[in-house]
């Protein structure tokens, strides 16, 4: 089964080394912009109730701003403690200027 893909903002609203916290239907997520690339993962930690999207971007890192857990944002893995799971990313694509994602989450393991 084919998912239709998520129109989910302009890429002008996501600022260089930066973040946005997107609502959209079920799906809340954060779309990050690490030099001029986009990539788009869940907002919320997987260790507490923290948003990815409110965290410090550190190149292609994102330190959650509840627990300062760090996640390595193109493929979700958990780079620092104290996080132990990883967060879900989506595939995205920039069409005609907007951020478009396959609302089914690529879950990685461990």
């Amino acid at each position: 089964m084919t998912n239709e893909w998520v129109d989910l903002c302009a890429v002008s609203d996501v600022p260089e080394g930066g973040a946005l916290r997107v609502t959209k239907g079920p799906l809340l997520v954060a779309v990050f912009n690490v030099e001029g690339a986009y990539y788009v993962t869940d907002d919320t930690c997987t260790h507490g109730p923290g948003s990815l999207s409110a965290g410090f971007v550190m190149g292609d890192v994102v330190e959650c701003d509840f627990h300062a857990g760090c996640f390595h944002i193109p493929t979700g893995r958990v780079t620092a403690p104290p996080c132990m799971v990883p967060v879900n990313t989506y595939a995205t694509e920039v069409r005609d200027g907007r951020v478009w994602i396959d609302p089914e989450p690529r879950v990685m393991e461990g």
